[in-house]
């Protein structure tokens, strides 16, 4: 039996107020302070508490509710739309992936008919489709966790489980990005053996598999291939460092990393199942493409792995690892983002080069944005004052009409000092000249 819609207590008011407020400390305290026994209550249209989280990709809200016992998979909602689904529409990729990680299921359809993917793709938040259709789930990974046949130890440890799922999960497939976490998760380099075993053995899998997923073959063969050169590196400089800055130095013209490009394009050749389909697109693409033109080797490798338009051209990337919504920028030129601190000093000795330049383009950019600010406010005061003019004009015209009316006795005929005056007959007033004629402003 479904619980009823809109019938709150007191207490799931307050808890319903507080999430659809954002208050994630408030929502804390009141489940931590009361014996909350159902966080799943509905409101009017069957939306629950979680669902009003996830629309408004609050991914701590979610979390909360998830640890008391909230229902990813919940479809009481008036038009069948689950956690998933309203998480993908807010566009917030961490809790999209929070309700992946929680079992949410992406093979649900809403009443007409979509999928969480459909629907975000629907809205445009592609970072969220490409979320939903390479995810990559833990249980993927559960048969390395354990040692098999004459294995004395897995293959994959659990911090190792860890790192390759963050990784493989990834929809920013920029080598630096994969790069700094492998930085972060030392453990890869120093079993990078084990770690590549387990990805060539998954796109083998993948290729193999009734129904072939090229794209995820491809994935984490490029993320086999990365790891092997990192680790490389790491065995030779003890430390990951040189491996980063190489991969982000850019050119002195331009700032375009060759070494990135010739990664990716070394990774294509090595891909070793010749009749997958997407590398034959991507070899196709690539092979008219000069290195440093357009479309770069990332682009189309993102494109054909996530299987959608990316916006590398974004106002708020990365300028260092590709990260979308980066919201620090350089203080001197403000024209490049980053995501924090140790971005921004990576991607410096390639930057310093055209800082100055860029300064000066935004001191460009600026000044016709200015302008054309001006004009805009001058068009609107010009349509105003056009406007005014015409409002006097039609006052005018009743005006002048009522002066010019000839009144009549009952009979029909005219008054007796009309008729006597000749000049009270009635004349045709030319328009006003007291207006004076706009003037186009000067912008």
């Amino acid at each position: 039996m479904a619980p009823k819609k809109g019938d709150f207590t007191e207490l799931e008011k307050k808890i319903y107020d507080a999430v659809s407020q954002g208050k994630a400390d408030e929502v804390k305290l009141l489940l931590k302070e009361n014996t909350v026994k159902n966080v799943d209550f509905l409101d009017d249209t069957g939306m629950t508490p979680l669902q009003h989280a996830a629309f408004r990709g609050k991914r701590e809200l979610c979390q909360l509710l998830l640890a008391h016992g909230a229902d990813v998979n919940s479809t009481y909602h008036e038009n069948g739309y689950t956690a998933l689904m309203f998480a993908a529409l807010s566009g917030n990729t961490e809790t999209t992936r929070l309700m992946l990680e929680e079992g949410a299921k992406v093979d649900h359809v809403n009443s007409v008919g979509r999928t969480a993917s459909q629907m975000a793709g629907f809205v445009g938040q592609h970072q969220c489709v490409s979320v939903i259709n390479s995810y990559f789930s833990r249980e993927n990974l559960k048969h390395y966790t354990v040692p098999q046949g004459l294995e004395k130890e897995p293959k994959l440890t659990a911090d190792l489980e860890v790192a390759l799922l963050k990784m493989i999960n990834l929809s920013n497939l920029n080598p630096v990005k994969i790069s700094l976490i492998i930085q972060d998760y030392t453990c890869v380099l120093e079993k990078s053996s084990n770690v590549v075993k387990v990805l060539d053995h998954l796109s083998e899998k993948y290729m193999k598999a009734r129904e072939t997923n090229d794209a995820m073959a491809m994935k984490t063969h490029y993320m086999a291939v990365i790891i092997k050169n990192a680790a490389k590196s790491y065995q030779e400089h003890k430390t990951l460092d040189n491996w980063i800055k190489r991969l982000v130095k850019g050119r002195d013209e331009d700032g375009f990393s060759e070494i990135q490009e010739r990664l990716i394009r070394q990774m294509l050749r090595e891909f070793p199942y010749g009749d997958s389909q997407l590398l034959q697109q991507l070899v196709r693409t690539l092979a008219a493409v000069k290195i440093g033109d357009s479309p770069s080797g990332l682009t189309v490798l993102t494109q054909g792995i996530n299987g959608h338009r990316m916006t590398f051209d974004a106002d708020d990337i990365c300028g260092t690892c590709g990260e979308l919504y980066a919201e620090k920028k350089c203080s001197a030129c403000k024209m490049v983002r980053y995501c924090d601190a140790r971005c921004q000093k990576l991607h410096w000795p390639t930057h310093k080069k055209m800082c100055s330049m860029l300064a000066e383009e935004y001191v460009r950019i600026e000044k016709f944005k200015k302008e054309e600010e001006e004009k805009e406010k001058a068009k609107k005061e010009e349509e105003e004052i056009q406007r005014k003019l015409s409002e006097s004009k039609i006052q005018n015209g009743d005006d002048t009409a009522e002066a010019g009316d000839i009144t009549t006795n009952g009979e029909g005929t005219t008054s007796s000092t009309e008729s006597q005056d000749p000049s009270n007959t009635t004349k045709e007033v030319p328009e006003t000249n007291s207006v004076p004629p706009v003037v186009e402003s000067s912008s």
